[in-house]
């Protein structure tokens, strides 16, 4: 199972992670800290090229190991807009998708584009029937695009809830 390396999603273009972004990786990060330092523990002033390019390396790991598939998500005239990406842990038959999008690019339905074709590609994948979207129950944001994106509250385990969507 090796989901395909581009995903052309309207007006947003989903590219496999690549080392030389890593610069632009930080910029947004930095950018976007006030929105993603409650909900993500690398989002931190100290991030930097170092953490950057140590995530787009194991992002190229886990991307040849099968257990993840890391994605920048970029507007079509090349901006980094953020990252999402597809994770084996919740175990045989379904896939996690985890993301984030830079400040500027808030609240215009971008990541629901993004969430929902990458939910479309990711159900076509052989064995997938389930795709699961982990977020913070303040994490009223993330809450919203994955209920815009077909996915239904299954339960909650401690401050997370759970939502699934089925192919």
């Amino acid at each position: 199972m090796e989901p395909p390396e581009m995903i052309n999603a309207g007006d947003l273009v989903l590219k496999r992670w690549e080392p030389e972004w890593s610069a632009e990786l930080v910029a947004a990060v930095q950018e976007s800290l006030p929105e993603l330092a409650p909900f993500l523990p690398f989002a931190t002033p100290d991030y930097g090229l170092a953490a950057a390019r140590d995530y787009t390396e194991r992002s190229a790991a886990n991307w040849a190991a099968g257990t993840e598939f890391n994605y920048a998500i970029f507007t079509t005239v090349g901006d980094l807009i953020g990252s999402i990406g597809l994770m084996t842990r919740p175990g045989p038959g379904a896939l996690e998708i985890g993301y984030w999008l830079r400040t500027p690019w808030a609240g215009q339905g971008r990541m629901t584009a993004a969430v929902t074709v990458l939910s479309r590609v990711a159900l076509s994948l052989p064995g997938i029937e389930r795709l699961v979207i982990r977020h913070d129950q303040v994490n009223h944001a993330s809450a919203a695009v994955a209920a815009r994106a077909g996915f239904a509250e299954t339960g909650r385990d401690g401050d997370d809830v759970i939502r699934e969507h089925r192919g």
